[in-house]
């Protein structure tokens, strides 16, 4: 087990134009089988709901289509910094075939996704693309003036330049050097246009509101079950553990008291007895304020906790923290029982033997990314732990992702808006 620190500064220059190409070119791979698959299996599914069949395919194939939505908003986060809220409306716990068929048709969230198909088969294949040309292009007309024209068949045209011979082929490398600076420029700037694009789509508007709303009741609702909770959990623990012992102490002590005189040894050995008591309930003392608020957390900071916490887990765990101040408090203690719960789903669940944590603070945000090369199939649903994880981001205005496909790996990402101090 190792934990490590380092500062990741941002891409920028060469680095930044040439990951933009590649996320370009793999969005462009994706984008296209990926949005006409989806639009084609819904269109069919929802085609046949009127003779029953649809009833049974729709819910199955629309959830597919929102997680097909869901990767690219976190890719929109991870790799552009546009962020896309998720305002679909919730389906009741339990609902049977037709219940969720209907009310998944009637959500407005759900036409913005097959719309959003259409664009992203079109439009968006073609800003990925570009994404891409606009860096190999250039590279092309370079490559052919030191030589690729030799191999190129006749009659190729390297944009407006036919490329015949060797000077042809400068002309087609000056034309290159030209183009280089603009898709050096536009190449970032076109990839973040694909996912501003994809934001304009799968964005709300009114519906946006009408779910924040929500999502807010919803969160200090969760905020007020979660106190009383923790409260009740305190006096559980203080009834039954540290109050338990202390009066099982106070009573030796008047035995103590009342053999000093009759049977001296009996009375040292209660004595005894009463001194490991003490120990135990101030043990359990300790360790009931530490679930409440680490000591680490409150003297050293959010980045000194995760990497403690990290060092207790039995498995390898790199933690890489850059979080140049601190946050408030709340948020601090939010933050890492999020970690701290997910870390431990991570150890008992994914079978993984490794784990890396990121935690960082960019553009107003604290960032928290845990993954796990364990085997997969994390979701967020009713009764798991990353479910109160959610709840529990949400009382910030926090969001929680998780990326986890079958076979792994799993990555779960939380963001929390706040200022470091």
């Amino acid at each position: 087990m190792n934990t490590e620190t380092k500062s990741d500064s941002g891409l920028t220059g060469t680095r930044a134009v040439a990951l933009a190409a590649v996320r370009g070119l793999a969005l462009a791979l994706i984008s296209l089988p990926g949005a006409i698959l989806c639009f084609v299996l819904s269109v069919v599914s929802i085609a046949l709901v009127p003779i029953g069949v649809g009833i049974v395919t729709t819910p199955w194939v629309l959830t597919a289509v929102r997680a097909f939505a869901d990767s690219r908003r976190l890719l929109a986060a991870q790799w552009a910094g546009v962020r896309i809220p998720r305002t679909y409306r919730p389906m009741p716990k339990g609902a049977n075939p037709w219940t969720r068929t209907f009310g998944m048709l009637g959500d407005p969230a759900t036409w913005r996704d097959l719309g959003w198909l259409v664009a992203d088969m079109t439009a968006g294949f073609a800003t990925a693309l570009l994404s891409a040309a606009l860096v190999l292009y250039p590279l092309e007309g370079l490559a052919i003036a030191v030589g690729l024209w030799r191999v190129l068949p006749n009659g190729y045209w390297y944009g407006f330049v036919p490329v015949t011979g060797q000077v042809s082929a400068l002309w087609a490398g000056a034309l290159g050097a030209v183009l280089l600076p603009a898709g050096h420029w536009l190449a970032p700037r076109m990839l973040r246009g694909h996912f501003l694009l994809t934001r304009a789509l799968l964005g709300g508007g009114r519906g946006e509101l009408a779910e924040r709303v929500r999502v807010l009741t919803e969160t200090r609702r969760d905020a007020v079950d979660t106190s009383a909770a923790e409260l009740r959990r305190i006096e559980r623990d203080l009834h039954d553990g540290a109050q338990a012992r202390l009066v099982a102490m106070g009573m030796d002590l008047g035995t103590i008291e009342a053999l000093l005189d009759k049977d001296p040894q009996q009375a040292r050995q209660l004595l005894a007895q009463a001194r490991r008591s003490s120990a135990d309930a101030l043990a359990e003392l300790r360790d009931l304020v530490r679930g409440i608020h680490p000591p680490v957390l409150a003297e050293r900071g959010l980045g000194d906790a995760v990497r403690a916490l990290a060092l207790r887990l039995p498995v390898a765990v790199d933690a890489d923290v850059d979080l140049p101040g601190r946050a408030e408090a709340p948020v601090e203690s939010a933050a890492y029982f999020a970690v701290s719960e997910v870390l431990t789903n991570a150890v008992k669940h994914s079978g993984a033997d490794r784990v890396w944590v990121d935690v960082h603070h960019s553009e107003g945000r604290l960032r928290l990314t845990v993954t796990d090369n364990g085997r997969g199939g994390a979701v967020i649903g009713t009764g798991s732990g990353l479910a109160g994880v959610e709840r529990r981001l949400g009382t910030f205005d926090g969001v929680l992702a998780v990326s986890s496909p079958v076979g792994g790996p799993t990555m779960v990402t939380m963001e929390i808006p706040c200022a470091l101090s």
